[in-house]
This record gives structure tokens, C-alpha cells and sequence, in this order.
């Protein structure tokens, strides 16, 4: 049994009149979740490149949430694994039933939360910069509302079990977020599931663009041990640092990318965790620290004098020793070290090819982040994972808006290609063997 809504905070009254105004789907207590993005749904309009001499596109679904979650919904058919995704999507008095009913189609476990009181947050997206063509300028023109913990824990608290995690934030609302998310999802097993054993979710973090500054570097860099996956792109990790990450002629300045990973696990040398900088042509550079694993092991000592080859911790075996065991144990700590892992993976769409099949870049990476985030739940490495996320980036950029999605199960085709011939096709060409992406 699900708690119900936690009352509204007195002290904020917008927050108490929606609490009667809205109206939402919950999901069983019994689903499965693998992915969940707190990213928002926007309808975007999007004003294409001046070279494409395209008119604007309008009512677009779009948002950060809604592209990661195409990306972890690309490698989840129904009827067992679409369910396994989720997100929040807000919607106001002008939402479209369009929309509604596309979305609807994917048969994830996406919470539609109607607000009749409130329009639908909406964007807009341009490419204007004669600097790097690639780069996605971006303004809200409506009202925004961000999501946070409590809104998964008041709508869906079986959200709360999810095995990753996406997050798009400043690097102190990062901190804040996954704070109060691992607070809740600990009280809803303490009290909902008490038998069942619980681990910590991945936990992937997409800086926000306008934040990614180097007044905001040191926030970013106490962040980084707090999530399992820190992916900017390319520029986005220059601006931490200072530079542009674009050479003179836009090309992504990948000796900078590389140099500015090292930087940053530099900062934190006995912390092990994982950059996945988002590069768009270029592909995507992992850069992972060696950890440090401690394992102990056992040191049998024997009776008598000393000698040039005993091991002076036997000494001790006296304090350790068993009752009725002739000879003394010592648990000796050992270090096992995580040689890490700097690589480039190219994208899917390169070269000659990748320009006539890569149509709008916008969502690309986010739907990237939700493809590594549900390969990284379902037991994928750092690098098989960053290979999901380069096969569903794939599919988000071939078009305007939402690739199409035609049949069911097995005979499932998103536009007119199953995703796990593309994903078999793609980690062959990468040397990482073959997927299926289940």
C-alpha cells in the first residue's frame, strides 16, 4: 500500500492551490522501475539553422526529460520492459491531446500531471552561433516548474526504487536533490518494504548549461563524488574551466576535453568516478578515475623463532587466534587498483553520412543520457553503456521532434530500424562485441 500525498507546506499557497487543482495517474507499488529522470517536458519550437532555410517547428514534444526518457524507452519494448521507464510530465490547460496520445504510445510509466490553473512549460530553441554551428541557445516562454523529490514521492513513491537516476541542475541543486532523493527512497523501504534489501541507484548528472561557469567550479567539483556519472558537453565542460572547447574553425577541441576531464579528477584523487563528456560528432570521451578497492586477506602464522623470512604481523596471531586452531590468523588489508578508463567512442552518425542523416541536433545528448543511464541499471560497463547512449542519440537527431514508432515487441521499429540491430551494428564497429540492448 502507497502513502498517500503529503499535505501542502502552509507557508507556500501556490504549492496548496495546485494540490486541488491537480490531477494524476499514480503507478502500482508492485512495477519494476529501472529509469527516472527528473528532467522537465517542454513543448519546444524550434528555429533551425539559417543554412537549413527551414521554417520553425512548432508544438514539438521536448524537454530534457522527455528526450532521456526516449533514450532508456529505445531499449525497453513492451510489454515487460517500457514499464520499467518513467518521468513527470506537467500538463497545463493548453496541453495538446496530440501530445497526450503520442506520448501515451510508448506505454512507459510516464505520471501525466494535469493543472488546468497553469499552461504547459514551452521553449524556445535556436542555432544562431557562427561560432559552433551545434550550439543550442535556449529561453522558457512560459513558466517553468522544476521538479524535485517530493513531487515523485507525492505522486509515484514507487518512483523512489528506481535503479538510475537523471538529474539536469546547477551543481548545488544537484547536491541538494540527490541528498533529499536517497533521504526518501530510504524511508519509503524503511516503512513500505521493510524485508526487501535496497542499493543505491546510479545516479547521472547533466550540469545545466547556464551555470557551467568557472565561479561554479568549485561547487562542481564537491558535487562529483555525490553521483556515479557527470556528462557536459564539450563546451559545457570548458566553461567550467574557463576556455570554449571549439577550435578556430567550431570543430570540438578534443585535446581540451581531454585535458579538462584530467583537471577535474585531479581535484579529488582518492574519489572514483566517471565523466562521460558529451562531444557531438566527435562522439564521447569517458574519463573514469582508478579507485581504490581494499579486500583482506588472511596470514596463517606458525610457532617458533624468528627468522629473515617470517612475517612480523604473526606476532599478533595470539590475538586472533581461534579457539582450538594450532596456528594465529592476521587480516591484512590489501588495495586492489582501478586502472580507470580514458577513451573516445565515436558517434553513430559520422563523416559524409552522418550529415545527410542528422536532421535537429536538439535533445540529442539528453537522449544519450537516458540511454547510458538504463544500460548502466541493467549491468552494462561504462563503455557499453556510453554505446547505448551513442545508438539512441542516433535515432533522437534523424528528425524533427520524436523518431517514429511503428509495431510492438520483437517487431518493434523506430524509424523503420530495430534498435538492437543498430546497437549490434554499432559495438561491433567499436571493438565492445555485440548488443542487444535488453
Amino acid at each position: 500500500m502507497t502513502p498517500p500525498p503529503p499535505e501542502p507546506d502552509p507557508t507556500d499557497a501556490v504549492a496548496g492551490e495546485e494540490e486541488v487543482l491537480e490531477s494524476w495517474n499514480e503507478i502500482p507499488h508492485t512495477q519494476e522501475i529501472d529509469f527516472v529522470t527528473l528532467g522537465m517536458f517542454i513543448i519546444d519550437e524550434i528555429h533551425h539553422p539559417p543554412s537549413l532555410s527551414l521554417p520553425p517547428s512548432l508544438n514539438i514534444p521536448g524537454g530534457a526529460g522527455t528526450y532521456s526518457l526516449l533514450g532508456a524507452r529505445l531499449f525497453s519494448p513492451p510489454p515487460l520492459l517500457s514499464s520499467t521507464t518513467s518521468m513527470i510530465i506537467d500538463c497545463g490547460s493548453d496541453f495538446p491531446p496530440s501530445l497526450s496520445a503520442h506520448l501515451s504510445s510508448w506505454q512507459t510509466s510516464a505520471v501525466f500531471r494535469h493543472n488546468a490553473d497553469r499552461l504547459t512549460t514551452k521553449g524556445y530553441n535556436g542555432y544562431s552561433n557562427p561560432l559552433d554551428p551545434s550550439h543550442r541557445s535556449f529561453r522558457y516562454l512560459t513558466p517553468k516548474r522544476r521538479l524535485t523529490t517530493d513531487d515523485l514521492a507525492s505522486l509515484s513513491p514507487v518512483l523512489l526504487t528506481t535503479k538510475s537516476l537523471h538529474l539536469i541542475c546547477s551543481p548545488l541543486r544537484c547536491q541538494e536533490l540527490v541528498t533529499t532523493f536517497l533521504s526518501a527512497r530510504k524511508r519509503y523501504y524503511n516503512h513500505q518494504r521493510p524485508s526487501e534489501e535496497h542499493t543505491r541507484p546510479v545516479i547521472i548528472w547533466e550540469p545545466v548549461p547556464d551555470l557551467c561557469t568557472p565561479e561554479e567550479l568549485l561547487n562542481c567539483t564537491n558535487t562529483l563524488p555525490m553521483v556515479d556519472v557527470c556528462s557536459p558537453n564539450h563546451a559545457e565542460l570548458a566553461g567550467f574551466l574557463g576556455g570554449t572547447g571549439v577550435l578556430e574553425d567550431g570543430g570540438v577541441d578534443a585535446l581540451a576535453v581531454e585535458k579538462g576531464c584530467e583537471q577535474l579528477l585531479a581535484s579529488m584523487p582518492l574519489q572514483s568516478y566517471t565523466l562521460v563528456v558529451r562531444a557531438g560528432e566527435k562522439g564521447a570521451y569517458i574519463a573514469r578515475n582508478g579507485g581504490r578497492k581494499r579486500t583482506m586477506k588472511k596470514v596463517v602464522g606458525h610457532r617458533g623463532g624468528l627468522t629473515k623470512e617470517t612475517d612480523m604481523e604473526e606476532l599478533f596471531r595470539g590475538l586472533v587466534m581461534g579457539v582450538g586452531e594450532e596456528e594465529g590468523v592476521v587480516a591484512r588489508e590489501e588495495i586492489e587498483v582501478d586502472e580507470g578508463v580514458e577513451r573516445w567512442l565515436p558517434a553513430y552518425w559520422t563523416g559524409e553520412e552522418g550529415r545527410e542523416k542528422v536532421k535537429d541536433a536538439t535533445g540529442g545528448g539528453n537522449t544519450f543520457l537516458g540511454g547510458l543511464g538504463v544500460a548502466l541499471a541493467r549491468g552494462k560497463g561504462i563503455e557499453e553503456a556510453v554505446g547505448w547512449g551513442a545508438v539512441a542519440a542516433s535515432f533522437a537527431i534523424e528528425q524533427v521532434g520524436m523518431p517514429e514508432l511503428k509495431g510492438e515487441g520483437e517487431e518493434e521499429r523506430w524509424n523503420g530500424e530495430r534498435v538492437g540491430d543498430r546497437l549490434k551494428s554499432f559495438m561491433e564497429r567499436v571493438g565492445l562485441g555485440e548488443g542487444e540492448g535488453k
